[in-house]
């Protein structure tokens, strides 16, 4: 059984960082990508960072390019993302995604499968 467990989200201020976690249990690592998306009230889920377990390649949304890194523990079964330079427009609900993805798409939500619950982040002016 998969599951996707996100932690680290919380209030902060603006300009500042958060390490949100996701740890991962339920797969072969090996055939997986694993993504952060996010979503704000009112507005579709968007595509944050992905990471392949299998070799570690990146893909990053333009709008979070130089701020957030994704990154994975293979040993621990979790992938980070580190979000710096925190703004309101990064206040949003927080979900951890898996796949297994097929060509570039990494961007969409159809090529993840399993989802956390999600974890908050709010970022005060």
């Amino acid at each position: 059984q998969v599951q996707l467990v996100e932690s680290g989200g919380g209030l902060v201020q603006a300009g500042g960082s958060l390490r949100l976690s996701c740890a991962a249990s339920g797969f072969i690592l090996s055939r997986y990508t694993t993504a952060w998306f996010r979503q704000a009230p009112g507005k579709e889920r968007e595509f944050v960072a992905a990471i392949s377990w299998n070799d570690g390649r990146t893909n990053y949304a333009d709008s979070v390019k130089g701020r957030f890194t994704i990154s994975r523990d293979n040993a621990k079964r979790t992938v980070y993302l580190r979000v710096n330079s925190l703004n309101a427009d990064d206040t949003a609900a927080y979900y951890c995604a898996t796949g297994v993805l097929y060509g570039n798409r990494w961007s969409s939500t159809g090529s993840y499968d399993y989802w956390g619950q999600g974890t908050q982040v709010t970022v005060s002016s």
